[in-house]
């Protein structure tokens, strides 16, 4: 188990670590699988990594290695191992199974426990954090459904309206049309009419004319005769 960890150590959350590193939080993730496959140890919360400073610059030199991760990683366990080695039993000594391995000196107990009291303080925290998030990522969803909805209803009635009045426009240029339509066959039958009495009137006044001019060509003709009958009496 490590001992190599100093009171008031300041211990780290995987997501604080990306940021101090300057690398993504799943990548964080990928180098502690990759160390602790090549046999690092890590300080532990259950499943979550609690990282201390020697933890953030083995970090580093996975992030900055021109060499396999795997090879980077197993120099950097065996530096661990060494440093543990030299560290001896002066540090905090921590057991996951046993007590007979926690400090004697009250002063270490007591750094040790309040080391572990800020652990679970910053994991409840942690949890009442990602708890406020998540519901207000529930109400956001929430209110996008939300405005999704009232957008949708918003477009579906304009666009209704908008083919309402594009409706009524070609029904009233349709009536329009059909009444002008109306119109101008009124006004051709009207025309036609009257070409038709005009023709009539120039036909009876032809029809009179001739009428007339025989009556006058037969009275001519009588005075004529009658001249002539006169003349030879005399």
């Amino acid at each position: 188990m490590r001992h190599d960890i100093q009171p008031n150590e300041q211990a780290f959350s995987t997501k604080e670590v990306a940021e101090e590193v300057g690398i993504a939080t799943p990548t964080v993730r990928k180098y502690g699988q990759i160390l602790e496959r090549n046999g690092y140890e890590f300080l532990k919360d259950g499943d979550r990594r609690i990282f201390v400073q020697s933890d953030i610059l083995a970090l580093i030199a996975l992030r900055d290695t021109d060499k396999p991760l795997d090879d980077t990683a197993k120099n950097l366990v065996q530096q661990q191992k060494e440093r543990l080695e030299g560290s001896g039993g002066t540090g905090v000594a921590l057991s996951d199974t046993s007590y007979d391995k926690l400090p004697q000196d009250p002063n270490q107990l007591k750094e040790l426990l309040l080391f572990v009291a800020n652990e679970l303080a910053a994991a409840r925290e942690m949890n009442v954090q990602l708890k406020n998030d998540m519901t207000q990522l529930k109400t956001n969803v929430a209110q996008l459904q939300q405005d999704h909805h009232v957008i949708s209803s918003s477009i579906g009635n304009s666009a209704q309206r908008t083919n309402s009045k594009i409706e009524r426009f070609i029904e009233q240029q349709n009536t329009q049309y059909e009444s002008l339509l109306e119109q101008e066959r009124e006004r051709s039958e009207l025309l036609q009419k009257e070409i038709q009495k005009m023709r009539e009137e120039q036909k009876n006044e032809w029809n009179s004319q001739n009428d007339f001019n025989k009556r006058l060509e037969e009275e001519i003709q009588k005075r004529k005769w009658g001249w002539l009958t006169a003349i030879f009496r005399k």
